[in-house]
Order: C-alpha cells, then structure tokens, then sequence
C-alpha cells in the first residue's frame, strides 16, 4: 500500500497520481498543502523538510519526495518494459525526454503562466510578464508539436514518464483562457490523454479553488 501526502489540485500531485493509476497501484492519499496546511507541521517536516508535495511511503519504507524521483522509483519498481525501459540506453532515452518536459513545459507553465492567470485578477495582471512567460514557453512547445507529429508519445511509440511529465500540465494549458498557437500534434496528443482513465481522474481536476477569489493564498 502507498501512502502519499498532496492535494488533488497541485500538479505535482496529480504527476504522481496520475502515475499510480496508470499502474493500478493500491494507495491511501492525505490532502496537504494549500489550504490544508500539514506541511508545517514537525511530523511532515520530518518526511520533507521542504515541506513541499507530493511525498510518497511505500509500506514501511524511507519517504520519497520530488516528483519525478517519485516517478522514476514506482516505474523502475511497478512498471513494465514498455513504460519504463530494462535496457540503460532505452531508460536513459525515455529519462531524458521526461526532465526536459519538467524542466521546460511543467516550470515554464505552471508558475509564469498558469499561477499568474488563474491567481491574479484580469485587472491586476501584468501583460509583459505574460509575453516573457510565453516568448520562453512557446519554443519549447513547438519542439513537443513536432516531436509529436511523428510519434505516438513523447519518447516514442510506448507511453512512459515522459508523457506524464508533459501530459500532466495540458489540461490547464488548453483549459484556461492564454493565447494558444496553433499546434494539431499537440492536440491530438492531449485529445488521446483524456481517454486515459487515470488522466481523467487524477488530471482533469478543478483548480477552482486555486483561483484569485477562492480566499486562499498560500
């Protein structure tokens, strides 16, 4: 059984739980973070003394945190050869295209553009922010377009970590109101993940009380 610390309305944790359901791994969640503190407290702090989420125990094991350490672990424990490639030159392959979504989609969306739309009121948003946000997002999202238009997922015909890297930041991306240029790889490739039952439970989640009017800013 895992345990895991995290709401449902961070991505982070959606990640992570997106993952566990495409393993179909048995799992009890806490809510914590935002709004529903836990994170502070000495015995969190002892887990992660980041005090960020998601964390994960697996049985009676050592606690994991960070998220694509989370992830890796459960596909190198849980997943199969398709998922989460035996052979080093194929994991690696698999790996790398995992980090570069976190490092250049995940970061580059989630706090310049999705923290800023969805937590600052239209009046009080700054425009040139925004442009900044998008003029080093967009490069990175024409990459996946045209990695995409000739594979099935993002590191090739099976899918992996990697899409969850990715794939876990599209529902907002297409969900709130940004400017979005046309990419139908894309598309397609976020249209295929809303079939996925994991994706539609542990991703498509609403982050309503994310919003600037929730009362909430922590």
């Amino acid at each position: 059984m895992l345990t895991i610390w995290g709401r449902r309305t961070s991505s982070n944790v959606q990640a992570l739980m997106w993952c566990v359901g495409e393993l179909g791994l048995a799992y009890r969640r806490h809510d914590a973070g935002h709004r529903y503190g836990v994170i502070d407290t000495p015995a969190f702090l002892a887990m992660n003394p980041n005090g960020t989420v998601p964390v994960l125990r697996d049985g009676d094991a050592e606690p994991i945190w960070e998220t694509g350490a989370i992830i890796r672990y459960l596909a190198d424990r849980y997943g199969n050869g398709a998922f989460w490639p035996r052979d080093a030159q194929a994991r690696v392959h698999v790996d790398k295209w995992a980090e570069w979504a976190k490092l250049n989609i995940a970061i580059n969306f989630t706090g310049p553009v999705f923290w800023h739309v969805v937590r600052t009121a239209p009046a009080q948003r700054d425009p040139a922010a925004l442009a900044r946000a998008f003029n080093s997002l967009d490069p990175k999202l024409d990459i996946a377009e045209q990695r995409l238009a000739s594979h099935a997922f993002l590191a090739g015909e099976h899918f992996t970590p990697a899409d969850i890297q990715l794939g876990h930041v599209l529902h907002r991306y297409f969900d709130i109101e940004i400017p979005r240029p046309e990419r139908p790889a894309l598309r397609r490739y976020y249209e295929s993940l809303t079939h996925r039952p994991a994706f539609r439970e542990h991703v498509m989640v609403s982050y309503e009380e994310l919003a600037h009017n929730a009362g909430h800013t922590s």
